[in-house]
């Protein structure tokens, strides 16, 4: 039975597919006619026919029949079960309504239900009687054959972490099933890393570390930018999780003795999540990282960053400048890529053209043109950029300052009239003077075409629901002295508690300093002058470094003093260099 059979009965009464597909130009008027006298001599239903002929491709069909409901639609293939929402609908009840379980927010107490008939009312009014009436439903689209598939697939086995490692320890396993690109989930290797994944996601990491050492498999999560470990495991599972995660990823499961990258693409908690895989041969085997791309978060607004009204001010002034380069600095996860995207939603409206160059892409922003470099590509940055300007750009994102000549382009594409902004690796904002020195830059390239830099860091933020009250110590009191800061009466500690897994702090929060450069700053680079002198005119200027920002966050409640120190040094006093 084909999967879209049923798909485009959901339709109202009065849209037909045909012309929705004609209106989005994915289908022509003859290749319409055609499928039709397909469909005709055949009986079968329209959506099916057109997948068949090669037309449309079935996910095609099945998300424009979503927007025409108004509903999200769901690839049930890639799935991954939530044991909760499981819990809540019943298989008999699954079944009689052709419904499908895919995730539950106990906060907000909302189910997502996949359906082929999203829409049908009565069936609606069933299911909410059946939970009780306090559930909210949100409804998704998708094949009934698929849901069908589903709930065989999902229901009647184990999906906690801890119960699949008993059943894998008590029984036999048949590593070579998994290993195979068929539905094998009854294989609890299969449902294991689907636990992992879920689990993950779910506690809002940011990547999985799957790390074998002699005799056994350290599984950790980075959670806030901080591995925790989560579990450790006989290293005797590892090649048969191993083999699937290749699987899952693309990835070559014969070549073992070379660093590999993949990607996959599941549907989580009732959302797209994307990862990014890489295997990393060691001594003992190889090691295995997974990078979690969750749209969940969603990209925050300027005004949400949490930056005094100075800061704030300062950083509208820079946007609002028609022309020049903006970097945004700090190490590998500190945030760069998010601030970026905020800032290009603050500029994104329809008068103007955003182009952006990542690697990779990390999240999709409407209205902004996104092309990858990378491996696969047969475009670098620079040449990226050259190719950019000839197609009429406002607004240029590159990824990522990598080498002089892409440094290069990127100032020419300031010098012509284009806002362009990009990411270096420095360790402050003002040290970016001399690394873009020593990557080719002149000062007088420099100077009128760099309207500022960003310098950021990513603290964890203190558990709201058990942070603890205390008295300032001595020596938070001298360093805020030393620093110029008021010493607040009170501050908090991390303590612990379940809503933060006992960690004392829940969340990130952004340190942030915004070196702008005008007139003066130009003089000074132009003359080469040292970074002291720099750092003393932009204080003068109302620059705010790192470390203090970092201080007016402890003073507020919001992070600790060990936190902000794990991140930039705070011992040393406002007016030292960069």
């Amino acid at each position: 039975m084909n999967n879209l059979e049923n798909i485009s009965t959901s339709l109202p009464p009065l849209v037909r597919l045909g012309d929705k597909l004609l209106a989005k130009n994915l289908i022509t008027p003859d290749q319409l006619d055609l499928a039709l006298a397909e469909q005709q001599r055949t009986g079968k239903m329209l959506g099916e026919v057109l997948s068949n002929l090669g037309f449309v491709a079935e996910d095609v069909i099945r998300d424009v029949v979503a927007t025409a409901l108004g509903r999200a639609s769901v690839d049930m293939s890639k799935v991954v079960a939530d044991p909760t929402a499981l819990k809540l609908i019943n298989k008999t009840l699954a079944l009689r309504y052709t419904i499908f379980p895919l995730a539950f927010e106990p906060q907000l107490k909302v189910l997502s239900l996949a359906s082929s008939r999203p829409n049908d009312i009565l069936v609606s009014d069933q299911i909410r009687a059946s939970l009780g009436g306090e559930i909210q439903i949100e409804w998704l689209l998708a094949s009934a054959p698929d849901i069908l598939t589903g709930i065989e697939k999902y229901y009647g086995h184990e999906l906690s972490i801890a119960g699949i490692l008993h059943e894998i320890d008590t029984g036999e396993l048949n590593e070579s099933a998994v290993s195979q690109r068929i539905n094998t989930y009854q294989h609890p290797i299969v449902r294991l890393i689907d636990s992992f994944l879920y689990d993950a996601v779910s506690r809002e990491a940011s990547d999985i570390h799957l790390e074998p050492e002699n005799q056994l498999l350290r599984v950790r999560y980075r959670i806030d930018g901080v591995l925790r470990q989560i579990l450790v495991l006989h290293i005797k599972h590892w090649a048969a999780m191993l083999v699937r995660l290749k699987v899952m990823t693309g990835m070559d499961i014969a070549e073992s003795r070379e660093p590999q990258d993949g990607r996959l693409s599941l549907n989580i908690a009732g959302r797209t999540v994307e990862f990014r895989a890489a295997a990393q041969p060691t001594v003992h085997g190889e090691n295995f990282v997974l990078r979690i791309l969750d749209r969940k978060r969603n990209i925050a607004d300027i005004q949400q960053m949490g930056l005094l009204a100075p800061q704030l001010h300062l950083l509208e002034q820079m946007l609002a400048r028609p022309e020049g380069i903006m970097l945004v600095t700090g190490p590998t996860g500190s945030g760069k890529t998010t601030t970026l995207y905020s800032i290009l939603n603050h500029l994104n409206h329809p008068g103007v053209n955003i182009m952006t160059l990542e690697d990779p892409i990390e999240y999709p922003l409407a209205m902004v043109r996104q092309t990858a470099i990378g491996a696969t590509s047969k475009m670098s940055f620079s040449d990226g950029i050259r190719s950019l300007m000839r197609q009429d750009p406002d607004i240029i994102l590159v990824g990522e300052m990598r080498d002089k000549e892409t440094t290069e382009m990127a100032f020419r594409a300031a010098m012509t009239g284009h806002q362009v902004f990009s990411t270096l690796h420095t360790n402050s904002a003002i040290r970016s003077i001399p690394r873009l020195l020593d990557m080719g830059v002149q000062p007088e390239i420099m100077c009128g075409n760099i309207i500022g830099i960003i310098a950021q860091r990513l603290v964890r933020l203190l558990c709201m629901h058990c942070r603890e009250p205390v008295t300032p110590g001595d020596r938070l009191k001298s360093i805020l002295r030393l620093n110029g800061q008021n010493i607040p009466a009170t501050v908090y500690r991390a303590k612990g508690c379940p809503h933060c897994e006992h960690q004392g702090y829940k969340g990130r929060l952004p340190l942030m300093e915004i070196f702008r450069f005008d007139s003066h700053i130009d003089e000074l680079v132009q003359s080469r002058a040292s970074l002291r002198q720099i750092s003393q005119q932009a204080l003068v200027n109302g620059f705010v470094p790192l470390h203090i920002d970092g201080l007016r966050r402890v003073c507020e409640g919001l992070t600790t003093l060990e936190e902000v120190q794990r991140v930039v040094e705070v011992t040393a006093s406002e007016d030292r260099p960069g």
